[in-house]
């Protein structure tokens, strides 16, 4: 997988290339402070520490702003950062742009997708076409079995 950077939450940039984490799992969702993102968020959230445990890093991806993901962040109580994806890079990169119906309307938006990235930079799993329910505990599963 190409390496790439991109701005985050806390100031900070995010860097692909060269993550102490034995996984890194970037899940990517549509639209900050929406019902599915804010419980898929918050799930991530609630299993924070097990991810910790098995060696894991979370990251959160949309198009919105670093503002509004920063809002996003605190209103939730998010221990990980978020990235911002304005210009759509990581979308096209990770290939998560589809054209949705949305209240009869087909929009251009994110697939709620996740990826996990291990230590080398390799992709090892992909989740398409997410339901939130149910699918932060099969992310846990499948890092805590990979330890």
């Amino acid at each position: 997988m190409a390496d790439f950077s991109a701005p985050m939450t806390g100031g900070q940039t995010f860097q692909l290339a060269g993550r102490p984490a034995r996984y890194t799992v970037l899940y990517f969702y549509p639209k900050d402070n929406t019902p599915g993102c804010t419980t898929e968020s918050m799930a991530f959230r609630d299993l924070y520490a097990q991810f910790q445990a098995a060696g894991t890093e979370i990251y959160g991806i949309s198009r919105d702003s670093l503002r509004s993901h920063e809002g996003f962040k605190a209103k939730l109580g998010l221990p990980f950062e978020l990235i911002s994806d304005p210009e759509e890079t990581l979308c096209q990169q990770f290939g998560v742009m589809k054209l949705k119906q949305m209240y009869g309307k087909t929009v251009r938006g994110i697939e709620r997708s996740t990826f996990v990235i291990d230590a080398h930079g390799q992709l090892v799993k992909e989740w398409r076409g997410v339901k939130v329910a149910g699918h932060v505990d099969e992310v846990l599963e499948f890092v805590a079995r990979q330890a």
